[in-house]
């Protein structure tokens, strides 16, 4: 998994009933863009994770 700051962070709901969660990528904390992130949510919410399987990396446009 590679990402940049400014990416989003696309979680899949992992059970029936449970909605993607999308976060935007604040800080890059791994080398070469390797995990783990620093992301903040829609509410406002920020952790640092390392995404799973369940995880994708949506690129900004332009890169």
């Amino acid at each position: 998994m590679h990402a940049n700051v400014g990416d989003t962070l696309k979680q899949h709901g992992r059970v029936v009933g449970q909605h993607d969660r999308d976060a935007q990528i604040v800080e890059v904390m791994g080398q070469g863009g390797e995990p783990p992130y620093r992301v903040r949510y829609e509410d406002g919410h920020e952790c640092v994770l390392s995404p799973g399987p369940d995880s994708v990396v949506v690129h900004k446009p332009g890169l």
